[in-house]
């Protein structure tokens, strides 16, 4: 059924602005004021368009929608909170288009167009990207028992600030009555590719498969803390200089391999003193490795293994790695795929399977509930940058697909197959 909503473009518009950067981006991590005044913009946006809003205590915002009374939910959604100087699009077009198809397929129900089997449900999900809060996909990791919420409401940002003090700085409370986990049947989300395999193939929109192999790691560099002048240079154990071999080497180790089968990178180095004279006694840094292959992964730690150990001896200092993630090639159900792709080919939309890179909310929700998880193209594959963009044209697609598969999944389609 054709679903374009000529008011979503403005809705995105509007929910732009707030944390909005010089460079056309965003700038709203979890719990900040920026994120609250996005979540306090999309509570009145739910009031207005017929959903009942609640929150859970690990900050997950929900607009319900009762459509067949006690029966399970089916949940559609995605994140609004952002990486620092990210762009517009990432988990935010998500959630607004789960929010504009939820209305719509309710509207069909009310007018006996529909007849659904199961009640109707969006969610924003609290601290997707882990930026000042870590782990990432931290309120669907709660939901999903995958996480404790006490864990997760005592995690601190670099500032000292708590989850449980930056949720109640928000504008709203914990609501008893908010979805949980027994109440959902299934799931689906939108998302922008976060790569250009959608736009260099021309395909209209993915449908998502399967997810790519991860293992990320806290590292630890202990050196000694020394002068940066008056050291002798065979006497100094510096930290960062065996960061660097590390950093150096994980990027290096990616060349290894054919292109495409391995992604690495390190981020979030935190040196200490960080003082201009001082050399580095220690250095926190995050490590990231993946691939569509789990036996390309484990050989990459092989090798990366050897080459820590030579950083260790090169730069007189101790390398330690802590797993903090770890998930191996996993599919998402065949049932839901087909499903997606069954509403793309209704619409005359082309599309292609395709796994993700990324990790994303449904790759939560999949683990335990059947999930339809969608892609729209990303303009050169940009992502977590202020440039990041999806054309119109794509971004209004979308909402009709997610609407089509809102629309079958609250109908019971999924439970025929």
């Amino acid at each position: 059924m054709s679903t374009t909503d000529p008011q979503f473009l403005a809705d995105f518009a509007t929910m732009s602005g707030f944390g909005a950067t010089p460079g056309g981006g965003v700038d709203r991590q979890a719990g900040t004021p920026n994120d609250h005044a996005t979540r306090a913009w999309f509570s009145q946006w739910l009031a207005e368009h017929g959903y009942t809003e609640t929150v859970d205590e690990a900050g997950n915002q929900f607009g319900t929608v009762e459509l067949v009374p006690g029966a399970p939910y089916v949940l559609v959604g995605s994140h609004l909170d952002s990486q620092p100087l990210a762009g517009r699009y990432d988990g935010a077009y998500g959630v607004l288009a789960a929010a504009h198809a939820g209305a719509r397929v309710a509207a069909e129900a009310r007018a006996g167009k529909l007849e659904p089997a199961y009640n109707l449900a969006v969610v924003n999900w609290f601290n997707e990207e882990g930026s000042r809060f870590a782990p990432s996909m931290m309120g669907s990791g709660v939901f999903t028992g995958k996480l404790q919420l006490e864990d997760a409401l005592a995690t601190i940002d670099p500032a000292g600030t708590t989850v449980a003090q930056a949720l109640a700085a928000g504008h709203a409370a914990p609501d008893g009555d908010a979805p949980v986990l027994a109440q959902v049947a299934r799931y689906a989300e939108i998302h922008i590719e976060q790569g250009r395999n959608l736009e260099e193939s021309g395909t209209q929109v993915g449908i998502v498969d399967s997810t790519w192999a991860a293992s990320k790691y806290r590292v630890t560099v202990d050196g000694a803390q020394s002068h940066t002048g008056a050291t002798r240079m065979e006497d100094r154990r510096d930290a960062l200089f065996g960061a660097a071999l590390v950093i150096s080497a994980a990027r290096e180790l990616a060349a290894e391999f054919e292109p495409g089968l391995l992604h690495t990178s390190v981020s979030e180095l935190y040196v200490l003193p960080n003082s201009p004279v001082t050399i580095a006694r220690q250095v926190l840094m995050n490590l990231d490795l993946r691939s569509p292959d789990e036996s390309v992964l484990g050989l990459a730690m092989e090798r990366l293994a050897k080459r820590i150990i030579d950083a260790e001896a090169d730069s007189r200092t101790d390398i330690s790695l802590d797993l903090t993630h770890n998930w191996g090639v996993v599919s998402y159900q065949p049932q839901g795929a087909a499903l997606g792709r069954a509403s793309a080919d209704s619409l005359g939309y082309t599309h292609a399977d395709v796994m993700t890179v990324a990790g994303h909310d449904s790759t939560n929700m999949k683990d335990v509930v059947p999930t339809v998880m969608l892609f729209v193209p990303s303009v050169e594959g940009i992502s977590h940058n202020e440039a990041e963009y999806t054309h119109d044209d794509d971004a209004l697609r979308g909402v009709e697909l997610l609407t089509e598969v809102t629309w079958r999944l609250v109908r019971g389609e999924l439970d025929e197959n």
